[in-house]
């Protein structure tokens, strides 16, 4: 047995009920490693510390995530819950669904609560019974919140690329989640297990499919006919869907969680170019990687400042949950010492510091400011016109949406 195989036995969930909710850090690794050694199998203490780890690092995805396992490289390719669940919903009523490359099952979990018989193929045979064990647990809280019954689900350790012709002829739909890592080490941008082409090719075969990958993605790899949708939670990007034409409704989507707001591609005239308004407007980096800048803008009655650089302005506050809005205290061409001065007159003492379309380093910049003053303020350093240019501005934050980001770039 493997390591991961032996935390499913009786002594292997003895020992996780022991450590269930602890913080393993390595020094508290070290101290419980000595203390369990006579008690249990030097490899079983080591996994089972693991996956302690593991668990706590899952919190940030999963809610159950304290009765689940994971292997580390599947909960780094595992969706959190909520985009999970936001791609199952098309899939409800089908069946039966095939989950390809289901890893240790985050995406197989948020599918069996929609569909009620499922296929689940790895070539990772640990990484399939903790798929089979997560899905028992989440299944089980669903069922004890709802009075469900679990979906019933076969399990298929084998290579996707190799399988017989007959276990995909009877699918409904199918939803591939291709690796794109090669044991420790990431592929390329675009590249992935099976490749792309191949999971495309499944449409051949199953007209409804579905396939997760990395936000990155350019947009000329995906076939005319698919919709490409981007899906960020908050201002986080987390993954780019690629859906079969049988299950398009557009050509490009942008969907920003926890609200599942959506927007799509559509037609207009093009949107003006002119200096900023009373407010700049800082759209989800879903909608910038869908490029739906301009669907956004006509929406919002809003225009560009610069024709290359993805910002909006309005004249009046505006919410909107595909972008973060910012008032404008003060617009002018990027030079230092003149905005050091302005700064000084608005009593700026604390800014975060934001680029989109300019070099240089943020901290040098800060210390050249010499900001003094009571009041904080963002300096966004952009581009108008092809010239370097910069707003002081203060955020607007709007009811439910999370206004942060890190210090540096816009995102």
């Amino acid at each position: 047995m493997t390591p991961a195989a032996d935390l499913l036995t009786p002594a292997g969930s003895q020992l996780l009920d022991r450590l269930r909710g602890l913080d393993v850090t390595p020094e508290l690794a070290m101290r419980l490693a000595e203390e369990l050694r006579g008690h249990y199998p030097a490899d079983l203490i080591a996994a089972a510390l693991t996956q302690q780890s593991l668990r706590t690092a899952a919190r940030e995805k999963f809610s159950r995530a304290d009765e689940m396992f994971f292997t580390r490289a599947g909960l780094e390719m595992a969706s959190p819950e909520l985009v999970a669940r936001h791609s199952a919903r098309r899939f409800a009523g089908l069946a039966p669904v095939a989950d390809l490359c289901c890893g240790i099952g985050g995406d197989l979990t948020a599918l069996a609560e929609v569909a009620r018989r499922l296929i689940a193929v790895d070539t990772d045979a640990d990484a399939l019974r903790f798929a089979r064990q997560n899905v028992a647990a989440v299944s089980a809280g669903a069922a004890g919140a709802a009075g469900l019954t679990g979906a019933e689900v076969e399990y298929v350790c084998a290579d996707v690329v190799h399988l017989p012709p007959e276990l995909l002829a009877g699918a409904a739909a199918v939803f591939i989640d291709p690796a794109r890592r090669a044991g420790r080490h990431r592929l390329r941008a675009g590249d992935s297990q099976p490749p792309l082409d191949w999971c495309i090719g499944l449409a051949g075969q199953v007209p409804l499919v579905c396939i997760k990958f990395a936000p990155g993605i350019a947009h000329e790899l995906v076939p005319a006919g698919w919709e490409l949708e981007f899906v960020a939670v908050g201002r986080a990007l987390k993954e780019a869907l690629l859906w079969s034409p049988a299950f398009a409704t557009t050509q490009r989507r942008a969907t920003v969680l926890p609200g599942g707001d959506t927007l799509v591609t559509s037609e207009g005239p093009a949107v003006p170019v002119t200096e900023p308004g009373g407010y700049l407007l800082d759209p989800s980096p879903a909608v910038t990687r869908a490029g739906l800048v301009q669907e956004l803008a006509r929406d919002l009655g809003a225009w560009q400042i610069d024709p290359m650089i993805a910002f909006l302005s309005v004249d009046e506050q505006v919410s909107t949950p595909f972008a973060r809005t910012m008032r404008i205290l003060a617009s002018m061409p990027w030079h230092e010492k003149q905005a050091a001065r302005k700064l000084r007159e608005l009593g700026v003492g604390s800014a975060d510091i934001r680029r989109r379309g300019l070099a240089g380093d943020v901290e040098q910049i800060r210390r050249r400011l010499g900001l003094q003053g009571d009041r904080s303020a963002t300096i966004v350093l952009t581009r108008r016109e092809g010239r370097p240019w910069g707003l002081i501005c203060e955020e607007v934050a709007a009811p439910g949406q999370d206004q942060a980001t890190g210090p540096g770039d816009l995102r």
